[in-house]
């Protein structure tokens, strides 16, 4: 929405702008799976066929009661924790129960919790249930035994945990919690001791609520990269009904703005990605493999690799598998990657991202300073064109086309654009909207302090005065600055047009102090810099002219 909002007010400004010009200002001359079977063939094709979009399959057999003992165990609630976070995984069904970061907080005050990227409600499922043969929402929980987990000399660990599904199939559910790094990498073997082959699919689900409470993100869903294409699916539109992906899935995942929870499918080359919305906001990701026939004694070994975590470009690039491109910016992805690498370059420099955003701004604005430095002076030209346009336009007011092919002759003697001035800010527009999705999606700048009271640059300034204003609460005293340095530059730019003209453009720091008022603090702080170099570019060239 705020995306929206700045589009329309930037373009209206624009608008307002060029319009004039142009009609004011003469100007010079763009499978199912089957269920149980009962023998293969002699061929091969039923050995392996692309799993369609999961479907409750009614097979008996796999419906059969629940071995005698299990039903009564509840299942253990076992903890793992590594440097990075402290999870909880459950016997019953090998679900993972809770996922703390321990790098991240749930709001900006420091006792806030632990970031949990699970939000359960009562009667959910829980994230990584597994089935083979028959959806696991079709089935209850299988309750699994675990062995006592393994630690590894890097700081990791294993847990390994055994079950049986209601059709007398084993499983073997090998969770490795990998340190330094928030992928777990998870291997299912899949055992027949029964007496006739069976064929099945294998199915893993994640089962996601929103991360967080307040509804500030862009894009809050499920996201699938199939084919190498990114498709991000918002959940209205899986209420109008479910949405299914087959292909090569490169993964199936729940995000937003600052957090992915994803599966990344390794054994096969074909699968299907299935969403579906179950209530308000609880969205379940069903990732369905090829059909397999595992014959009596035998057995078939599917792997993932599991990634809950922040939507950091580091984190996610060292994992692989393309997660990186979860972060996405849209249109300006070209533009917007580089901006955020910068960020990240300066910050490690000099470790805080309110200094980074301004050395960023420094970079840009001497990147176009060519460009604005030319506008600049082709509107102090038109300045001094004033008078003689004005004689113009008195001399031929009853003769509009002769008043314009004099107006032309005027700017071709003068080698002038009308709309020379405008130009850099057009020109700008790709770069600021490119920085705006930088600052407002990237997880770098959640909390992160800037000084004084800017503690959080992704969200807005405020200033604390022991009472809340009216709308607002506190002060934005940063906003006001940026409006005010906003009005000084406006004040110092040559005047090009009618009265009119400069009345309504006096207007522009107004509205764009009002749009900047609930917008990221490190947007304003960009804005409010990037204002500053502006008026010292002006000065120079009001001060030396041409």
């Amino acid at each position: 929405m705020e995306t929206q909002r700045i589009f329309l007010a930037i373009f209206l400004s624009l608008a307002i702008l060029l319009g004039y010009q142009y009609f004011f200002v003469p100007t010079p001359p763009p499978v199912t799976e089957s269920t149980v079977a009962s023998s293969p063939q002699n061929g091969k094709d039923e050995e392996k066929s692309v799993a369609q979009a999961p479907a409750p399959v009614a097979a008996a057999s796999l419906l059969a009661a629940q071995p005698a003992g299990a039903a009564s165990r509840q299942g253990r609630d076992i903890p793992v924790t590594t440097s990075l976070y402290s999870a909880v995984v459950s016997e019953a069904g090998g679900m993972v129960k809770s996922f703390q970061l321990k790098d991240y907080r749930e709001a900006l005050a420091k006792d806030s919790g632990k970031k949990e990227l699970l939000q359960p409600k009562a009667g959910d499922n829980l994230p990584l249930n597994f089935s083979w043969g028959i959806e696991p929402d079709s089935i209850p929980p299988v309750v699994y035994e675990a062995a006592p987990i393994q630690a590894e000399q890097d700081g990791g660990a294993t847990l390994t945990m055994r079950g049986k599904l209601p059709s007398g199939l084993e499983i073997v559910r090998t969770m490795r919690f990998l340190d330094q790094q928030y992928l777990l990498e998870l291997t299912i073997d899949v055992v027949n001791p029964t007496a006739a082959p069976l064929q099945g699919a294998p199915y893993l689900t994640l089962d996601n609520r929103p991360f967080a409470s307040e509804n500030s993100f862009v894009f809050s869903g499920p996201a699938v990269l199939r084919d190498g294409v990114l498709e991000e699916i918002k959940p209205a539109d899986l209420k109008k009904g479910s949405r299914s992906f087959t292909g090569k899935i490169g993964w199936a995942a729940y995000e937003d703005n600052y957090f992915l929870c994803g599966i990344v499918p390794h054994t096969g080359e074909q699968h299907t990605a299935h969403f579906s919305v179950l209530d308000e906001n609880r969205v379940t990701t069903v990732l369905a493999g090829a059909s397999d026939v595992i014959r009596p004694g035998q057995r078939q070994q599917y792997t993932y690799s599991v990634y809950f975590g922040p939507k950091t470009m580091g984190d996610l690039k060292s994992v692989g598998h393309e997660l990186e491109r979860s972060i996405n910016f849209g249109w300006f992805d070209v533009m917007a990657k580089p901006t955020l690498y910068l960020l990240n370059f300066f910050h490690g420099y000099v470790g805080n991202y309110g200094l980074a955003i301004i050395l960023v701004t420094v970079l840009i604005k001497l990147l176009f300073w060519p460009v604005s430095q030319k506008g600049m002076k082709s509107m102090k030209t038109m300045q001094k064109l004033q008078p003689k346009m004005a004689k113009l336009r008195e001399k031929y007011k009853d003769d509009k086309q002769l008043q314009q092919q004099e107006m032309i002759k005027l700017y071709q003697t003068y080698k002038v654009n009308p709309v020379g001035g405008c130009l850099p800010m057009v020109i700008q527009i790709p770069v600021f909207f490119a920085l705006y999705k930088v600052l407002l999606q990237t997880i770098e700048l959640r909390h992160a302090p800037f000084f004084l009271w800017i503690t959080d640059l992704s969200a807005p300034d405020r200033l604390p005065v022991g009472f809340d204003l009216p709308f607002i609460g506190g002060i934005p005293v940063l906003t006001l600055l940026m409006g005010a340095t906003m009005f000084l530059q406006q004040k110092m730019t040559p005047a090009t047009g009618d009265p009119t003209q400069q009345k309504i453009m006096m207007f522009m720091p107004v509205i764009f102090t009002f749009m900047f008022l609930n917008f990221a603090s490190g947007l304003v702080l960009y804005w409010f810099v990037n204002n500053l170099l502006s008026i010292g570019q002006q000065y120079l060239v009001n001060r030396h002219g041409d």
